[in-house]
Order: structure tokens, then C-alpha cells, then sequence
């Protein structure tokens, strides 16, 4: 049993190295192809939000084929949806047909539902224990693909410019090889269904949704203060992340910084986002999720006072505000995802994990819609004293969580 939980655990490894090259490579130009297309800084943030919202409208169904048939007809669904995605992309470019290049970002988010969903099939193959680690490890592996993806944004233009094809679109090419790949490598590599463990820990209290839908399971958590907490860090994390990021290549680029520079930014926010995770899951299964919440609501802050002053510096203040709110992040991240893959009932995981992705994504889909028309009105400062009011509500009921009763999780 303990060699088959580890095969799963290299298969879902792989695939998220994978996965991570195609989605860190499209994100890298996506605001960028969009700017290009439309003629506007306004509709470039769109990109990245139709890619957001096809996240989040994705995981609802995502997550019910996991619980039908099992993570891996999920998630290898999800890489499918967003090889097709990538298609429609190349297309627009191809035509100059905005509304389709949405779209195709819509179906490309699919890579990202899947993705994350990939954290709790990890998480469902170890002991209760070490869940948070095993969660960690798995997104740990994306750094390999994310950390890659940006970098070969120069190489991807020169190679679409050398195909005839529009420059920013090359990068893309990469996209449809990651995808189709991780999807192969799922549906091989893992027999049969991926098992949710069955192991309780006495010293951890297990949370009762009974809920069976998404939607139910999502109201019936916030209901109750261990998973309301969880749900809340989750939202509010990758919203704050999500916000900044998707405007940071603009704001770079206005201010004559190169692609190249561009791209090593955006390595160094991916890298804070996913290489310290096993750091954040080995915390978090030592003090627990809410200790580790608090933790990347101090490093938010941090993130998010550096990039107000963005705009009359150079790259190195740049990349240190993106790595830190990469850092913030993977804390915020992992924690809160800890609790719903550890305080919830085994028969209500699935749903409220699907519901808060869910959530968690359109949440984010509205924060890059905004973003735009934020750093079009008030420039980049702005943008970061609004992400750091949304990690107020992250920041009280972790607080809440700490003072209530003792967070820490004992080891055996």
C-alpha cells in the first residue's frame, strides 16, 4: 500500500511539472497578447480574468467527475479542456478575434482548477498526519514547470515569430506539449481510483458538513469556525496573489523593463509561491493551519508595502514584493487547504473542496478584472492598498483561530 501511495504521488509530481510549464508559459504574454490584440491596457487584465473564472467555473465539475470516477478522470478532464483552450488561443491570435482569445483563456484555466485539485489527491494517499506535506510536496513540484514557463517566453517569440505566427503566441506552443503530456501521464500512470484515507486522529476534531452538493457544502462550511477559516484563507490568498501578479508584466514593460526581466520576475514570484511549500506543510502539520495563516498574512503585508512603492524603483525591489507575495501565498495556501483536507468528514471533502476552488477562483477572476481598471486609473500603489484590505478579514479570523484553542497538531 505504501509503494502504490508513493507510484501516486510521482505520477501527480509529474504531471504537475507538466502542467505547470503550460499554464506559467500563457500567463507569462497572456496580458500582454491581450493588450496587443485589443489595442487597450484595460481589456489586457480580462485575459488573465477569463482564465481565472474558467478556473473557478471549471472546478465545479471537475470536482463531481472526481467523486464520480476519481481524481484522475478529473484532472487529466482538466488538462484536456485546457489543451483545447490553448487551441482557440492560437486561433484568435491567428484571426485578431478578441472574444475568442477569452474564450480560449477561458477553457485554459481548466490547467489551473486542475492544478489545484491535484493538491488534495495528494493529500487523500498518505496518513492524516502527514497530509499537509504530501499536499506541499505536490504543489512543491509545479516550482519545476512554473519557474520554467516565463523564462521561455523570449524563446517561445522568436520561435512563433520564426513559424510566421504573432511573437506572443510562441509561448503558447509550449503550452499545448505540457498539457497534452500531463494528461497522458494521468491517465497511465494511476490505476483505478485514488482512495480518500480512512485514518483519524483523535487529537484533531473532524468538522461534519453533510452536504453532499457544492453549493450546500460551501454554505455549511462557513458555518463553522475551523472551516470558515480555511475557506476564507484560501479566497482571500489567491485573490491578493492574483490581483498584483496579473498587472505586474504591464507595469513592468511601461516602464521599459524587458521581456527577459519580465520573465525572471514573474520565475521569482512562482518560485515563492511553490518552493518553500514543503517548508509551509512541514509548519503547518507542527503549529497547524491557522498558525501558518497568520504567517502569510505578515508576509502579505510585507509583499504589499514594497509594491507601493513599485513605481520609482528598478527590478530588484520588484522581484522581492513578488517572491515575498509568492511566499504569502503558498502560507495562506497550504494552510487553509490543510484544514479542508484534514477537519472535514471524509464523505463532505470532495464538495467543499470543490466549492471553495470554486469560489476561490471567481473571487480571484473579479480581483484581475479590477486590476486593470485600477492600474489604469491609479497605477500600480493603488492596486497594492486594495489587495492589502482584502487580507483583513484572512488576517481577523486567523487571529480568532489562534486565541480560540490550541492550533498545534501533535506528532507521533
Amino acid at each position: 500500500m505504501q509503494s502504490r501511495s508513493g507510484g501516486r504521488l510521482v505520477v501527480l509530481v509529474i504531471s504537475q511539472v507538466l502542467a505547470g510549464v503550460g499554464v506559467a508559459s500563457g500567463i507569462a504574454v497572456g496580458g500582454l497578447l491581450a493588450e496587443r490584440l485589443s489595442g487597450t491596457v484595460a481589456l489586457a487584465g480580462f485575459a488573465q480574468t477569463s482564465s481565472v473564472l474558467g478556473a473557478g467555473l471549471w472546478a465545479i465539475p471537475l470536482a463531481r467527475l472526481a467523486g464520480r470516477r476519481g481524481r484522475r478522470w478529473g484532472l487529466a478532464a482538466g488538462y484536456l479542456l485546457a489543451l483545447l483552450g490553448t487551441g482557440l488561443i492560437l486561433l484568435a491570435a491567428a484571426v485578431h478575434l478578441v472574444p475568442l482569445l477569452f474564450v480560449g483563456t477561458a477553457a485554459f484555466g481548466a490547467a489551473t482548477a486542475a492544478g489545484l485539485q491535484a493538491r488534495f489527491a495528494a493529500a487523500e494517499v498518505v496518513g492524516l498526519r502527514y497530509r499537509a506535506r504530501a499536499l506541499s510536496v505536490v504543489m512543491w513540484a509545479t516550482t519545476l514547470g512554473s519557474v520554467a514557463g516565463p523564462n521561455l517566453s523570449e524563446l517561445g517569440s522568436r520561435f512563433g515569430r520564426g513559424l510566421g505566427i504573432e511573437p506572443l503566441t510562441g509561448p503558447y506552443l509550449f503550452s499545448l506539449v505540457a498539457f497534452a503530456g500531463a494528461a497522458v501521464v494521468l491517465s497511465v500512470g494511476i490505476a483505478g481510483r485514488v482512495p480518500v484515507d480512512q485514518d483519524q486522529d483523535p487529537a484533531r476534531p473532524v468538522t461534519p458538513v453533510r452536504a453532499t452538493g457544492l453549493i450546500p457544502a460551501l454554505r455549511a462550511g462557513l458555518r463553522n469556525p475551523t472551516t470558515r477559516l480555511a475557506i476564507v484563507a484560501v479566497i482571500c490568498s489567491h485573490t491578493i496573489m492574483v490581483g498584483v501578479m496579473v498587472m505586474t508584466p504591464l507595469h513592468m514593460t511601461h516602464h521599459g523593463m524587458t521581456l527577459d526581466l519580465v520573465g525572471l520576475v514573474l520565475s521569482i514570484h512562482i518560485f515563492g509561491m511553490y518552493g518553500a511549500s514543503p517548508i509551509m506543510g512541514w509548519l503547518t502539520d507542527r503549529l497547524g493551519g491557522p498558525a501558518v495563516i497568520g504567517i502569510g498574512v505578515i508576509i502579505f503585508a510585507a509583499a504589499l508595502v514594497l509594491g507601493g512603492f513599485a513605481d520609482t524603483t528598478q527590478g530588484p525591489v520588484i522581484s522581492l514584493a513578488l517572491g515575498l507575495l509568492g511566499l504569502g501565498w503558498s502560507a495562506g495556501m497550504i494552510g487553509g487547504s490543510s484544514l479542508l483536507a484534514s477537519a472535514v468528514s471524509d464523505h463532505d471533502r470532495v464538495s467543499l473542496q470543490g466549492g471553495t476552488d470554486a469560489l476561490m477562483n471567481l473571487a480571484a477572476a473579479g480581483s484581475s478584472a479590477l486590476s486593470g481598471l485600477v492600474m489604469g486609473l491609479a497605477g500600480f500603489p493603488a492596486l497594492n492598498v486594495i489587495a492589502a484590505v482584502v487580507a483583513v478579514p484572512m488576517a481577523v479570523l486567523a487571529l480568532r483561530g489562534l486565541l480560540v484553542r490550541p492550533a498545534v497538531t501533535p506528532e507521533s
